[in-house]
């Protein structure tokens, strides 16, 4: 209940906010929308390729004389490219529901240079293991632009960040294979702000966080900070392309698996707006 509380009354805030700015727009004209604001959805589609940072440790698999096997080392994984769909219905001026996926997929065999132990068999330093990180990402999310002008946004973001990993290791001589999976929703409170520099330009910078303390649980804890600032250009009303630089955070324990992973780098991208 002690750390319900604060969501119930943000959530009660958000809703008690809304109908006094509904009342107050119904007395007086509102601002033009910029081009960039003036839609009912957004589809967009971003090609992203980070750097990544992918520690994962479990009963599973571990490597001799270390709590996680560091996959991007152990690896040698290099920057992929990643699809990143997203989705945005405004059903009023300053109300949007938002949907994000990125599906991320690291796979590539190696001969490792430190023991592993997988499945509870011993593998030395040159022997050929064959490795396979997926993690996907999903928002879900509610954002209230507090503040709608012509010049701007201003706004508040709670979202649901659904997170699943899963990490793989398989030997292909012996045909032995250890998998450690973790399943982690994280709520998030952030801001967001949005400038347009010229009619058809803007730059937009958002922010969410959350963290579970340590104290709730031995077994589950999580923490997830997603960073992203991007520019965007208006081909007309329905059209527009993008840039951003994007860095995602994450770090976990869930029952015996846990992991750090970070994603940071820039991507690409257009939207059609209806």
């Amino acid at each position: 209940m002690r750390h319900g509380l604060p969501t119930f009354f943000f959530v009660a805030a958000i809703l008690t906010c809304s109908r006094a700015d509904a009342q107050f727009s119904a007395r007086r004209p509102s601002e033009p929308l910029p081009v960039g604001e003036d839609f009912h959805v957004e589809l967009g589609l971003m090609f992203w390729t980070p750097t990544p940072t992918l520690l994962i440790g479990s009963d599973a698999f571990t490597v001799v004389g270390s709590p996680t096997v560091d996959f991007v080392q152990e690896f040698s994984l290099e920057n992929e490219r990643f699809r990143e769909f997203r989705l945005v219905a405004k059903p009023g001026r300053k109300h949007k529901v938002r949907f994000n996926y990125v599906p991320v997929d690291y796979e590539k065999s190696a001969q490792i240079q430190r023991t592993i132990v997988i499945s509870g068999r011993t593998f030395a330093v040159n022997a050929t293991v064959n490795s396979d990180v997926e993690w996907k990402i999903w928002r879900f999310g509610y954002e209230w632009d507090f503040v709608s002008k012509s010049a701007g946004i201003v706004g508040l973001i709670t979202e649901l960040k659904y997170n699943t990993v899963t990490a793989v290791l398989t030997s292909p001589d012996t045909s032995v294979t250890a998998t450690a999976q973790a399943t982690a929703p994280v709520p998030t409170l952030g801001v967001i702000g949005r400038g347009y520099i010229a009619k058809t330009v803007s730059i937009t910078g958002e922010f969410t966080a959350f963290k579970i303390p340590d104290s709730w649980s031995d077994t589950f804890n999580a923490k997830f900070y997603d960073f992203d600032l991007y520019g965007t250009l208006n081909l007309g009303k329905n059209a527009a392309a993008q840039l951003g630089y994007r860095s995602i955070i994450a770090d976990y324990v869930v029952d015996l698996d846990n992991g750090d992973l970070k994603l940071k780098g820039w991507y690409f991208g257009g939207m059609v707006r209806f």
